[in-house]
């Protein structure tokens, strides 16, 4: 955390997105962060998203992002507009010198968000997506098990998901569901957090090749609105994802090694904000009569200090920060940005191959 001495970091907000919303109070919530300004593309639309989300009496309010954009005290863009806007508006804020905190899915493909990371490389900026679970606590924690050779040992599967019941406006207005908006829908959207999954628990190995299951859904305007796939590795790793806008709510991860079985049931938005649980299981058998398991899994409640996106915005902010001292960007947050878009990638070309494999890119 930023001492007392040290100025916060500025953070400007780019659209007035619905997440947008819970951005704002992670900022606020951040002991080195600054709620500083919001733009929109009115006015009037700026000063009701302020007022509606407690900005601070100094926040600046803009009526167009350009000019959110020029202001020099600004440290760090949020930019959570439609995913077609973010090559435009996310280049053109690390030419002005901002540090990028974007949501995902990142970009509408790989190459995008190459040009989105060249631009941010070149003019010297962090570049981060808004994945908020990453930040939580019990994400260590969990990894800590799964690197535990003994208690786990090597990796053989995963099965992930995560579903919601949208309804019928969400399912008729809103920007996931619009091909020009966000073209990737439920894919992009939930998909994403099923695909990052998949890979923090393969330790970021990106896999050989997706398959993407029958059965996707597509509404009337050729949106993916549910889905799924299976991913495989050159090592016989198998990986399966499901991502759904039709089905009640689901957000788990099961990991399962030679030695261990991970569970969480509440991996994207934990049960509650600052407590936080998974299970875990080592050398699981039956027991003597078939009747029950030897050993129990084992139950792990991770307290959390503050929410996962305000750790978030706390981590971003040390980054930041770090930077303003002469350190480089990380590079650790761009590279599994890309890989997570990879997957996508492949996993909408074989939906739109007619579910035929498809190479992963590198």
């Amino acid at each position: 955390m930023a001492s007392t001495e040290e100025t916060p970091i500025r953070f400007g907000i780019l659209g007035c997105a619905e997440i947008a919303r819970k951005l704002s109070r992670a900022i606020t919530l951040a002991p080195n962060a600054d709620l500083y300004a919001v733009a929109s593309r009115t006015i009037e639309k700026a000063k009701a998203f302020a007022s509606s989300n407690g900005f601070p009496s100094h926040a600046k309010i803009y009526g167009s992002y350009d000019s959110l954009l020029d202001d020099p005290e600004i440290d760090v863009v949020y930019i959570p507009l439609p995913t077609s806007l973010h090559l435009h508006w996310a280049v053109l804020a690390a030419k002005k010198k901002k540090h990028i905190l974007l949501e995902k899915p990142v970009a509408l493909n790989a190459s995008e968000f190459d040009t989105i990371v060249e631009a941010c490389e070149s003019n010297g900026v962090q570049l981060m997506d808004g994945t908020m679970w990453m930040h939580h606590p019990r994400t260590a924690a969990m990894r800590e098990f799964l690197s535990d050779s003994n208690r786990f040992g090597q990796l053989k599967t995963v099965h992930t998901i995560f579903t919601f019941a949208a309804d019928p406006d969400f399912l008729k207005n809103d920007i996931r569901v619009k091909p020009d908006l966000d073209a990737l829908g439920a894919l992009g959207d939930a998909g994403w957090y099923c695909i990052r999954s998949i890979l923090w628990t393969a330790n970021y190995e990106l896999p050989k090749k997706a398959v993407a299951m029958p059965g996707a859904v597509f509404n009337d305007h050729g949106v993916i609105i549910a889905c799924g796939a299976s991913l495989h590795w050159e090592d016989g790793k198998v990986a399966t994802f499901q991502c759904s806008f039709l089905s009640n709510m689901a957000m788990d991860i099961t990991a399962v090694g030679s030695k261990g079985t991970l569970h969480v049931n509440d991996f994207v938005i934990p049960y509650q904000e600052h407590e936080a649980h998974f299970s875990a299981a080592t050398e699981s058998w039956f027991n003597e009569l078939v009747t029950g398991w030897v050993p129990k899994p084992s139950k792990h409640i991770i307290a959390a200090d503050l929410p996962q996106e305000t750790r978030m915005v706390c981590e971003f902010s040390n980054l930041v920060r770090a930077i303003k001292k002469g350190s480089k960007p990380e590079k650790h947050w761009p590279t599994i940005s890309r890989k997570t878009q990879l997957v996508i990638d492949a996993v909408k070309a074989s939906v739109d191959k007619g579910f035929e494999p498809v190479e992963v890119g590198n």
